[in-house]
């Protein structure tokens, strides 16, 4: 919570008068975020509200046990069904980016439900762990240099948030474990479900950058204070050269 605290502060994530939706897959990332914004509301000096939604794929999918834990402490929650599995069935192709379609189909559906329900920002759960990876990611495979934005405002307005950005993904795995909350994994993945070559990227990433940690033990740290100290002036920008 105190890492909490200090991310909201320094990027100015959640303010007075906030009403936030809350992406709850169900896995340990979304997990930890209902259960530290619940604890934000009861610590911060200011009044919010918050929402967490469900997105449904379409695919028979039993989120019962969300309903209840939801309940359990007092978290208002709803589930949101789609057809997005139904459309995936008839637009993916073989070897095509089928985690880049659902992404794109369910922040779509996160956005609409956010102008739905009156909320001026959306929280996503995203770790300095999916920051790494994206980082590298973008700079191997797309000669970009681009990472996850604390905070941005989206072209309808809303302002996209991720108060776990500055957390490492263990501490979000101890935090399920420790508290024994039953999280979901990979076996929730509409992927698992069409005849698709499984994506490699990320998990090289993952790979790659556990390796490096090995070796390099402050990794994670360096990048976190890199990704606020850029310095623009020393890259390949041509525009910068321009009299």
């Amino acid at each position: 919570m105190s890492k909490l605290g200090r991310t909201n502060a320094e990027f100015d994530l959640i303010q007075e008068g906030d009403k936030i939706l809350v992406g709850l897959s169900g896995g340990k990332d979304s997990l930890t975020m209902i259960h530290a914004m619940k604890e934000q509301q009861r610590r911060a000096p200011f009044k919010f509200e918050f929402l967490a939604v469900t997105v449904g794929y379409g695919m028979g999918e039993n989120f019962d046990n969300l309903v209840a834990h939801c309940k359990e402490y007092d978290i208002p929650y709803i589930i949101h069904d789609t057809k997005i599995y139904e459309l995936a069935e008839e637009k993916i192709r073989k070897n095509s980016s089928f985690c880049s379609f659902f992404s794109r189909m369910r922040r779509g559906a996160l956005y609409g439900l956010a102008e739905k329900h009156g909320c001026n920002k959306l929280a996503l759960g995203h770790h300095m762990d999916d920051a790494a990876e994206s980082f590298f990611m973008n700079f191997i495979y797309n000669g970009q240099m681009r990472s996850l934005a604390p905070k941005y405002k989206a072209e309808n307005g809303l302002f996209i948030i991720r108060p776990l950005i500055q957390m490492r993904e263990r501490q979000l795995s101890a935090f399920v474990v420790e508290n024994n909350i039953a999280a979901i994994g990979d076996e929730a993945c509409p992927a698992m479900r069409f005849d698709i070559k499984m994506p490699h990227a990320r998990a090289n990433m993952k790979k790659m950058l556990s390796n490096m940690e090995k070796e390099f033990p402050s990794l994670f740290t360096s990048m976190n204070a890199a990704f606020k100290n850029i310095s623009v002036d020393c890259f390949f920008d041509i525009e910068k050269f321009s009299i």
